[in-house]
């Protein structure tokens, strides 16, 4: 079954859901940067939710790009998935969406290897993640065929995505940056020898 409406329902939702779930990761990754010590929710709390988003994000993108490739209603391949040029199928929203996946896999990568990068290192490449939200969201306008003229039913909640992320943004800066002198610190583990 390579062709029909299942794989095409399929892609057209993945991308919903992982619009979402990219958005709420973002945003909870912004107010868990600016939590205060003493607030509501634990900043921990915000960061494994964090966390745990942007892994789901990841392994529905996996089930998008699998659902576009494996849909012979358009001619998308394997390798268009992974490099942003020559494609056939919407060359520049397709490419949009492609380089949005390879910024989202260098930052997954480096946050697998964040102890060895140190701190700054890692917060360097994970800002990368706001260019990887920008591609997406253009690469949903662009390629989405339930945004495109900005008439059909998808409209709503990719604004409502850029209105809160864009929100959550306009919180932290109102905040300010928070001086590393207030982070706690985090104790080295211990041995149990």
């Amino acid at each position: 079954m390579t062709d029909g409406p299942f794989l095409w329902y399929l892609n057209r939702s993945t991308g919903l859901v992982i619009l979402v779930l990219l958005s709420a990761s973002m945003v909870l990754g912004v107010l868990s940067l600016g939590g205060r010590p003493g607030g509501r929710v634990p900043r921990f709390v915000t960061q494994s939710l964090h966390r745990n988003l942007s892994l789901l994000a990841v392994v529905v993108l996996l089930v998008h790009i699998s659902s576009a490739v494996a849909d012979t209603f358009v001619d998308i391949r394997w390798w268009q998935a992974l490099v942003p040029v020559g494609a056939t199928y919407e060359p520049l929203w397709l490419g949009l969406g492609t380089l949005s996946l390879d910024l989202i896999v260098v930052v997954v990568v480096t946050s697998l290897l964040r102890s060895r990068l140190g701190h700054s290192a890692w917060h360097v490449v994970h800002l990368v993640t706001w260019l990887a939200w920008a591609l997406a969201i253009a690469h949903t306008v662009g390629i989405g065929t339930d945004v495109k003229g900005g008439t059909g039913w998808a409209v709503v909640p990719t604004i409502v995505c850029v209105a809160a992320v864009l929100g959550a943004a306009v919180l932290r800066v109102v905040r300010g940056p928070r001086s590393r002198t207030t982070m706690p610190a985090l104790a080295p583990p211990r041995s149990v020898a």
